[in-house]
């Protein structure tokens, strides 16, 4: 996502370099690469135009101090704007009424409403121990109540079954009704969706709304659509009472504008993002982490609070004291990080939040979820002695491995290398600690120990 943009930004800055400060002259030029960023990348019009406004009048006369120079002086610039532009700072989930708390959610069909729901569910139960009943008013959309009911089992989330016989306010003053009794602490509506904007759509969520008086309206929109997610979010937003955004299909190809202008346009602050297809895809949005993202800075922050939730930390700890006691790593061990980094997202995902230089870095060696689960697949064709022992791993035992595994020979033989470099890597980490296994990267990683 706004790759195309971090691209184009990072041209400006190094553009700016050797420069003894920021100029109105340099500025302008600089300035003039940004609005044509922004712009390829959908944002608004009026947004582009205030912001660069903005970032004019902050940048102009900024002495460059120290070890900074131009381009860095107007990158802390454009950071502190772009994070202004998104919000300043991440609003999270209004729960603070009588349970249940009712989060309705709104948007156009296609938009991802539905697994949004679900994915919300699993992330307020997960996050804030809260006990959630989703329900579907969709009476219109062929399956719409069948869709939630699935992802509702999926997920262990108690569900409401309606039927499309019902009137969508009947299910919803039911459904509420339901949750009072068995003490839920939220309900999260699901609403029927059109392929646009009508009449009646908007009269039916303005009567749900009236009936239940939700805590949280929630419009759900798909980043992908660009431009026109702002417009329907502008459309939404003067019908109903919004109290924040969903952008979903973040992790897709879009040119991202909506995510730097639906805040600006509408008023109403993102509150979360969709990275990723699956139920664990959704992630509270943080303005200056984004802003940090669109400028190749990464997002580490998000990358380590996801660790904490995702890896398992018994785990972790078992192998932390394995290697701390000599003991050695293994091909189990090197399997278990792998499901471990799987659980995360996969490569891709870690590498979108990754600084932009060692993300690049990373794309070079080749590593990716492809290579991934092919590891997995050889390790999984071993015995387990051979896991233990990979030294014992010659020619005939190779071919049996590559066949089992269905790859090649030479697939066996680069695991095995990769293998070899991280037990190596591991034992400087038993022998000598943190600071002699970083010496034994130097070269490794761009800007080390040259």
């Amino acid at each position: 996502m706004l790759d195309n943009l971090t691209q184009r930004l990072s041209g400006v800055i190094k553009n700016l370099r050797g420069q003894a400060r920021l100029t109105e002259s340099n500025i302008q030029d600089a300035l003039r690469e940004v609005r044509m960023a922004l712009l390829e990348a959908d944002v608004a019009l009026p947004v582009v135009k205030e912001f660069t406004t903005q970032v004019k009048e902050a940048a102009l006369g900024i002495e460059v101090v120290g070890n900074l120079n131009p381009g860095q002086a107007l990158i802390g610039v454009v950071h502190r704007e772009l994070t202004k532009l998104m919000g300043a700072a991440n609003v999270g989930i209004n729960l603070s009424t009588v349970p249940p708390a009712v989060i309705l959610m709104a948007g156009l069909q296609g938009a991802g409403k539905t697994t949004t729901s679900g994915k919300l569910a699993k992330l307020l139960r997960e996050q804030q121990k809260k006990k959630v009943l989703l329900v579907s008013c969709d009476v219109y959309r062929p399956a719409a109540i069948e869709q939630l009911r699935a992802v509702a089992e999926q997920l262990g989330i108690d569900f409401y079954a309606s039927d499309v016989s019902q009137k969508p306010v009947d299910i919803a003053l039911a459904a509420h009704d339901y949750a009072k009794k068995h003490h839920h602490d939220i309900l999260i509506v699901d609403t029927a969706g059109r392929l646009a904007v009508d009449e009646a759509m908007m009269a039916e969520i303005k009567q749900l709304h009236a009936a239940l008086k939700p805590i949280e309206t929630l419009f759900v929109v798909d980043a992908m659509t660009g431009q026109d997610a702002v417009n329907t979010a502008k459309v939404f937003g003067e019908a109903l009472p919004l109290t924040g955004v969903i952008l979903t299909k973040l992790d897709g190809d879009a040119r991202g504008g909506a995510a730097l202008s639906v805040r600006h346009i509408t008023g109403k602050p993102i509150k979360f993002v969709g990275v990723s297809e699956k139920m664990t895809g959704l992630e509270a949005f943080h303005p200056e982490r984004m802003a940090s993202r669109v400028l190749g800075m990464g997002d580490v922050l998000s990358l380590i609070e996801e660790a904490h939730r995702e890896v398992d930390q018994a785990e972790a700890e078992k192998l932390a004291k394995k290697i701390k006691k000599g003991d050695g790593f293994d091909l189990n061990d090197f399997k278990m990080q792998i499901v471990q980094m799987r659980k995360m997202g996969g490569v891709s995902a870690l590498m979108d939040k990754l600084p932009a230089q060692l993300s690049q870095a990373a794309a070079g060696s080749k590593v990716d979820d492809k290579a991934i689960n092919r590891i997995e697949g050889i390790i999984n064709s071993m015995t387990p002695a051979e896991r233990a022992k990979p030294e014992i791993i010659k020619a005939s035992r190779k071919r049996r491995i590559a066949a089992g595994a269905g790859v090649q020979v030479m697939h066996v033989n680069q695991l095995l290398n990769q293998f070899e470099q991280t037990q190596k890597m591991m034992k400087m980490f038993s022998k000598g600690g943190m600071a002699k296994m970083m010496r034994g990267m130097k070269g490794m990683l761009p800007g080390m120990g040259r």
